[in-house]
C-alpha cells in the first residue's frame, strides 16, 4: 500500500523548520515597517471613490476572460493610454502583477541567439522569466555597469551573435540601493542592447512627479520599463511601458498575458485613479524623506550602518535564527518589521527589511530605532 504522501510534504516542512526557513503566513501587528505601501495610498479616498462611481456607472468587478477573448474593458484600455502618456512610453501593456509582467517579458523577448545580463540581485519572477527564455542568461555583478559590459563582451568573444539584454531594478527590494542607470545606457549603447528596468521600488516613490527614477529614459526605443501598481500606487497590477512593437509582441507572446483571465476592470479604474493621485503626491514624497532622515539618524546612525538613501533600510544580522528572534521581539513590541532570509536573500545575509511609509511617522521610527538598539546590544537576542 502506498505511504501516506502527507509524511512526505510534512518531513520537507519539517527540514525547512529545522534550518530557520519555514515560511508562515501572519497577521498584520503594529505599526507598518514592512509594507510597500510607501505613500500610503492603499487606502486613498481619491481612489475609493473612483471605484465607487465606477461601480454605480456599472462597471463589472469580472472581466470574463483574457484580453484577447471577451476580456478586454475600455477600463484596461483607458489606463494603458493614460499610463504611457504619464510614464512617457510609446504604448503600455497592464498585467496581473509584476510576477508576471517579468515572466511574459524575460521569457517572449528575448530570442534563441541573444543573451541576458541580469543584476544578482534582480527579482524572482525575472529568474523564473529567463528560465523559460530562449536565450541563456548570465549573472553580473550587484550594480557593477563594467561587470555587466566584461560578460557581454565575454560572451562576444566566444561567438555570441545576438543582441545582448541588460535586466536590472533600478532601485533594489531588499538592499535599497539604486542601480547606476547612466553607466548601465552607456554599456547598453556600447553593445546595441536592450534595457528592461523594472521600477517595482521606484514608482510613485521616485523621479519628477512620481514617474519613476528611470523617467528620463522613458520612450527610447532600447527601454522597456516595468512599473508595478502594487507598492507606491497603492492599488494592483503592473505596466509595462515600451515601443509600440514590443507590447504588440507582448500581447502576441507574452504568455502569462495571452493565458490569464484579464484583471478586474474596477481594478483598472483603481490604478487609473492612482496615477491621478501620484501625479500630486510631491508633499507625500516629501513626507516619506523625512521619514529617510528620520531613519538615518535614529536607526542607521545608533546601529553604525550606511545612511540610507531610499524607503528600504535593511538591517544584516546574518543568521535566520538570530533574525526571526529579533523580528519576533520587535512585532511583540508593536512594531511589523518582517525578518527576510535565503534564498531570498544571499545565503549569511539575513536580515530586518525595514520599509518606510507614510503608515508610520518621526515618533515611531524613533521608537523603533529604540527597541532594535535595545535588542541588538542584547547578546541574547
Amino acid at each position: 500500500m502506498p505511504s501516506d504522501p502527507r509524511e512526505q510534504f510534512a518531513a520537507q516542512l519539517a527540514r525547512l523548520a529545522a534550518r530557520d526557513r519555514l515560511r508562515q503566513l501572519s497577521p498584520r501587528h503594529g505599526v507598518d515597517f514592512a509594507s510597500n505601501d510607501y505613500l500610503a495610498l492603499a487606502g486613498h479616498p481619491a481612489i475609493a471613490a473612483a471605484l465607487r462611481d465606477a461601480i454605480d456607472r456599472g462597471v463589472p468587478v469580472g472581466s470574463g476572460g483574457s484580453r484577447l477573448l471577451r476580456g478586454n474593458a475600455p477600463e484596461h484600455e483607458a489606463l494603458e493610454a493614460k499610463a504611457a502618456a504619464f510614464f512617457g512610453g510609446e504604448a503600455a501593456l497592464w498585467f496581473a502583477n509584476g510576477f508576471a509582467a517579468n515572466m511574459a517579458l524575460l521569457s517572449a523577448l528575448p530570442a534563441v541567439d541573444d543573451l541576458i545580463v541580469a543584476d544578482a540581485l534582480i527579482h524572482a519572477s525575472a529568474h523564473d522569466g529567463m528560465r523559460l527564455s530562449k536565450a541563456p542568461h548570465r549573472l553580473a555583478a550587484h550594480n557593477d555597469a563594467q561587470s555587466v559590459d566584461d560578460v557581454i563582451g565575454r560572451w562576444r568573444t566566444e561567438g555570441g551573435r545576438g543582441r545582448p539584454w541588460i535586466v536590472v531594478e533600478t532601485l533594489y527590494s531588499m538592499d535599497g540601493d539604486q542601480a547606476p542607470l547612466a553607466d548601465l545606457v552607456a554599456v547598453a549603447q556600447r553593445h546595441e542592447a536592450m534595457l528592461i528596468l523594472d521600477e517595482a521600488h521606484a514608482t510613485a516613490v521616485h523621479g519628477p512627479s512620481g514617474r519613476g527614477l528611470a523617467a528620463g529614459l522613458e520612450g527610447r526605443p532600447d527601454v522597456i520599463t516595468l512599473h508595478t501598481c502594487g507598492k507606491g500606487m497603492g492599488v494592483e497590477g503592473a505596466i509595462v511601458t515600451a515601443s509600440r512593437p514590443v507590447i504588440e509582441l507582448l500581447v502576441n507572446r507574452g504568455r502569462s498575458f495571452v493565458f490569464s483571465t484579464a484583471p478586474s476592470p474596477l481594478m483598472a479604474v483603481a490604478a487609473e485613479a492612482a496615477l491621478d493621485v501620484v501625479a500630486g503626491a510631491d508633499d507625500r514624497r516629501a513626507a516619506l524623506q523625512g521619514l529617510i532622515a528620520r531613519a538615518r539618524s535614529s536607526i542607521c546612525a545608533p546601529l553604525g550602518l550606511a545612511a540610507p538613501t531610499s524607503q528600504i533600510v535593511p538591517v544584516i544580522l546574518g543568521t535566520d535564527s538570530r533574525t526571526m528572534a529579533v523580528a519576533a521581539s520587535l512585532r511583540e513590541a508593536g512594531f511589523d518589521v518582517r525578518g527576510i532570509r535565503p534564498p531570498t536573500v544571499p545565503r549569511g545575509t539575513a536580515r530586518l527589511r525595514i520599509s518606510l511609509t507614510l503608515n508610520s511617522d518621526e515618533a515611531a521610527v524613533d521608537a523603533l530605532g529604540a527597541a532594535l538598539v535595545g535588542l541588538l546590544a542584547d547578546p541574547s537576542a
